[in-house]
């Protein structure tokens, strides 16, 4: 396994896990996202390359990635509500059936092969790239989520979640905006939801896991531990620069609009 490697190759996947940690931080702060989707293949290629048993390495990336994001997510969710863009309202009202999917998903994904995951990785990867090349970007200005909405959305979004280890965002945002909130409360509403689909993603993985009795070297459950101290310092601090930078952005553009309409008075 890993001890059969060299200081460069050591070193190599030192440095990709810590450019992937820079940006799965940064856009995890920035667009409100777990930053599962760029995590879970980077830990997937390195854990294939070290010697990982087959049958889990989907299983051990998409655990490790749900760890990962929890302190991320703190920090992401922190500077949110910083800039008050975070509705609470819809986090409880919402959340809890996210929650629910993500409950189910995580020991449905246990009993999965590592093949069937990859497959539906990929698959809902490339769906969801679908959906946001044809999105027409259309605002409802009532707020109007109802019961029936947060009940079936919730459910697949936390079902879904929990099969790739993502925070759930590039599907709570547009599904936000489209109930009627603005960008930054969507981003900022997802990114605490990200949070309840992290913590309880992470804590299925850990205990599936050791139900499994998986004896994965270095790993409890399907929680990796040297892959989650390398990115979580990273994550965490570039998931504030992120978040710090899509508030900024909007004042800028908030200015820039008020200065064309004073002009073209």
């Amino acid at each position: 396994m890993i001890e059969a490697f060299g200081t460069n190759q050591i070193l190599f996947f030192l440095l990709i896990m810590t450019a992937t940690a820079v940006f799965a931080g940064f856009f995890a702060g920035f667009f409100g996202i777990g930053g599962g989707i760029i995590t879970v293949p980077c830990l997937f290629y390195i854990f294939e390359t070290i010697g990982i048993d087959d049958a889990f390495i989907m299983h051990l990336a998409v655990g490790t990635s749900f760890a990962i994001i929890v302190p991320t997510a703190i920090m992401s969710v922190f500077t949110h509500y910083k800039h008050q863009a975070v509705d609470f309202r819809v986090v409880k009202t919402y959340g809890i059936f996210v929650v629910a999917g993500v409950i189910v998903g995580t020991f449905f994904a246990a009993s999965m092969q590592t093949k069937s995951l990859v497959l539906f990785f990929s698959l809902v990867i490339y769906l969801l790239a679908l959906n946001l090349i044809f999105l027409k970007d259309k605002t409802n200005m009532k707020l109007k989520f109802s019961l029936l909405q947060r009940t079936v959305f919730g459910f697949i979004v936390g079902f879904v979640s929990s099969l790739m280890g993502i925070g759930g965002a590039i599907m709570n945002v547009p599904i936000l905006k489209f109930v009627g909130y603005t960008i930054n409360k969507a981003i900022g509403s997802a990114a605490s939801i990200g949070f309840l689909i992290s913590v309880f993603g992470f804590l299925g993985f850990l205990v599936s896991g050791i139900m499994f009795k998986t004896d994965i070297p270095l790993s409890v459950g399907f929680i990796n531990i040297p892959a989650f101290l390398i990115f979580v310092p990273i994550t965490t601090v570039m998931a504030k620069v992120g978040a710090n930078s899509a508030h900024k952005i909007e004042k800028t553009i908030a200015i820039n609009g008020a200065r064309i309409l004073k002009k073209g008075e």
